[in-house]
């Protein structure tokens, strides 16, 4: 089996190639939701290998409500080894260094528990609606500064939805769409402007993806305030808007009196 270390310096390699363009991609966009992706991060063979090893919906947890529809997974111990070996490879010391160069953002650090990261699969009907992602990581130390979106599923097209979209001019207008395709990395900067969410899956099919969060001592932008994960709904959703909004101030007002939640995250590895 292919250790982290092997993956990381794979990874490494092809990013080194097309530095100079993610740079500028991600630097042209960066007052808005800083992004680049990058296709081929992997050899085919490799990245096959871990959409086999992809735990089964019924192996995984399922969150369904209001906000969201997906199934995640994180304590990486009760599956496939290579899955654990592939989370961690973005996580590796060069991987981080040439994702900072790119993105020119200094000091960035991973984050050993997975917080809000790992897993994610999306079968039919399964969406993520318009949100920020919560500011900071499980103990409010750190600011979240980049989100790492790694997809794995074959053959995935446009048509099939499940692709991430870019709110960069707020909810209310239309966003960018990029597909999940087999074997792209999507890096984007988090911050209180920057967002984003996956349209509904279209097909009988799994969409796939290995997830990692990075963070910081300091904020993307000096504006930036502590949030909880924030949902909208979408432009024609006015309805469920609404409910949204009262959520969120719900969910906010308890996070001002107890740091931490009322109970403890349950989405972290622990080992």
């Amino acid at each position: 089996m292919i250790k982290r270390k092997e993956i990381a310096a794979l990874i490494v390699d092809r990013l080194n190639k097309e530095k100079q363009y993610l740079k500028s991609n991600f630097k042209k966009t960066k007052c808005e939701i800083g992004f680049f992706y990058i296709d081929d991060l992997l050899p085919k063979d490799i990245v096959l290998e871990i959409y086999r090893n992809f735990p089964k919906l019924s192996e995984t947890k399922q969150r369904k409500n209001l906000r969201e529809n997906k199934y995640i997974a994180y304590q990486m111990n009760k599956y496939n080894a290579l899955l654990e070996e592939v989370i961690y490879s973005f996580q590796d010391a060069t991987v981080l260094k040439i994702i900072s160069e790119i993105c020119e953002i200094k000091n960035i650090l991973p984050d050993e528990d997975l917080y809000a990261g790992g897993l994610s699969l999306m079968t039919k009907n399964n969406f993520l609606s318009p949100h920020l992602d919560n500011s900071h990581n499980k103990d409010r130390e750190l600011w979240r500064v980049l989100n790492l979106l790694y997809y794995v599923s074959p053959d995935w097209k446009l048509e099939n939805g499940g692709n991430l979209e870019l709110w960069n001019n707020g909810v209310k207008n239309k966003p960018l769409e990029i597909e999940s395709r087999f074997n792209r990395l999507v890096v984007m900067s988090t911050h209180q402007n920057s967002w984003h969410s996956v349209n509904k899956v279209l097909v009988d099919d799994v969409r796939c993806c290995v997830s990692n969060y990075y963070f910081s001592e300091k904020p993307l932008l000096y504006e930036d305030n502590f949030h909880i994960t924030t949902f909208r709904g979408r432009p024609k959703e006015t309805v469920k808007d609404l409910f949204l909004k009262i959520d969120n101030n719900l969910r906010s007002s308890i996070r001002k009196f107890f740091k931490k939640g009322i109970r403890e995250n349950p989405h972290q590895y622990k080992k």
